[in-house]
């Protein structure tokens, strides 16, 4: 687990040339299909040397949930296991680690009637105002989330006409452990990689938007416009950088908005990623800036397979 340009996907990469492993993508962004720029995917070399999983699943039209990844990631964990390999899970998306780690709230299922309705409404009044009702009926979800986040102020105030309940409320109530995860014939090793320097994981994070825009950010978001009937409030076109390239797209922004509301985006979700990080249990982290990072990990994962 780490911030976005903490170097996960190269230390997978790394550790794949020293044990027999395949590569699950823990990443929300990295699922879509033609989507490669701006989710930074592996490459297919990299694809092809170690297998990946869960990336390259839907388009970027649908909707992939932390249920259907629970439900996938679980599966192929055994699938991995089986085929006598170790399973690397890798990525940015904490909700998807702690679903894995802590199992799923018992919520109710979308109803595209409740969602129909939110949906009108918010198109009256915004979802600033659609944010300001959440934080009179559930103020700690309201407190968690930004006012113009739809996909998640949509989710919570469904969540609370379906069940008149709080979401806050009902996230606390965790179902009780699946028997993949009690009958479990394996152990989690949790490793996080945390930047020693801030300002230089803030570099980083510059470098590789300006490397997105160079590569072509923008145009293979004009194609994806092109190829499919998509909607700037699809989740897909929430993801941090498509969303600024989308305003620029509409001329609500010129190319050096676009770059410095990216960055800034980035900075805002990899400062999200590491406060989750903090508050996770039985995690080993390191330094992700450290020159033998790769060293370091190899010996400790070696050293938890000896355990095993």
């Amino acid at each position: 687990m780490g911030p976005t340009a903490s170097g996960k996907s190269a230390l997978a990469m790394a550790l794949a040339q020293h044990v027999p492993a395949e590569i699950i993508s823990v990443d929300s962004a990295q699922t879509y299909r033609d989507m490669n720029i701006g989710t930074a995917k592996p490459s297919l070399a990299d694809r092809k040397a170690v297998p990946h999983h869960l990336i390259d699943i839907i388009d970027p039209t649908d909707a992939y949930s932390t249920a259907r990844f629970r439900e996938d990631a679980v599966r192929l964990i055994g699938e991995v296991i089986a085929r006598g390999r170790l399973p690397l899970l890798v990525g940015g998306t904490m909700l998807y680690f702690k679903s894995l780690r802590e199992g799923l709230s018992n919520l109710p299922q979308a109803d595209p009637q409740v969602r129909a309705s939110l949906d009108e409404r918010a198109a009256t009044i915004g979802w600033p105002a659609m944010h300001a009702e959440l934080a009179r009926i559930d103020p700690v979800t309201a407190s968690r989330l930004q006012p113009n986040d739809a996909q998640r102020i949509q989710r919570a105030l469904e969540v609370h006409r379906i069940t008149g309940v709080p979401l806050s409320q009902l996230q606390g109530r965790r179902e009780a452990a699946t028997s993949e995860a009690r009958d479990e014939a394996y152990r989690p090793v949790t490793i996080a990689l945390s930047p020693g320097e801030r300002a230089v994981l803030h570099r980083r994070i510059e470098a590789r938007f300006d490397a997105m825009l160079r590569a072509g950010l923008v145009d293979e978001l004009r194609q994806l416009r092109d190829r499919h009937a998509l909607r700037a409030d699809m989740p897909s076109m929430r993801t941090v950088g498509y969303r600024q390239a989308w305003a620029h797209l509409e001329g609500a922004m010129d190319a050096a908005e676009l770059r410095d509301r990216g960055v800034f985006a980035t900075r805002q979700l990899a400062k999200r990623q590491l406060t989750w990080l903090r508050s996770t249990p039985d995690t080993e982290t390191f330094d992700c800036l450290s020159p033998d990072l790769v060293k370091q990990v190899r010996i400790y994962v070696q050293r938890q397979l000896e355990a095993s």
